[in-house]
């Protein structure tokens, strides 16, 4: 399940990178490096994890499958926080500039 969150949000976010010209000026490559990251992380994880259970590795756990769930989202989280704390720092638009004139 993180693989698959993880493998939406990014492509989520790089198409959103690819389509929008604001959205690369918001910095929404670092979204999509950080997903693309994790998704790569996840699928080398998978892959070992494979290659030592075997076809126990597709039986399916209900408390396995929500624990996965919940990190796979707490990722998403994560790194849509480190988005918005980078925006507040480099503030593109200025408008923190603006507001605390």
């Amino acid at each position: 399940m993180t693989l698959l969150i993880t493998s939406f949000a990014a492509v989520i976010s790089t198409v959103i990178w690819y389509v929008s010209d604001k959205a690369r000026k918001l910095n929404t490559g670092v979204l999509c490096c950080s997903y693309w990251g994790a998704s790569l992380m996840w699928f080398v994880d998978s892959v070992f994890e494979y290659a030592e259970l075997k076809s126990e590795f597709f039986v399916f756990n209900g408390q396995e499958m929500l624990n996965d769930s919940f990190l796979g989202l707490s990722v998403v989280a994560l790194a849509l926080i480190v988005w918005v704390v980078i925006m507040l720092i480099k503030d593109p638009d200025r408008v923190l500039k603006s507001v605390f004139k």
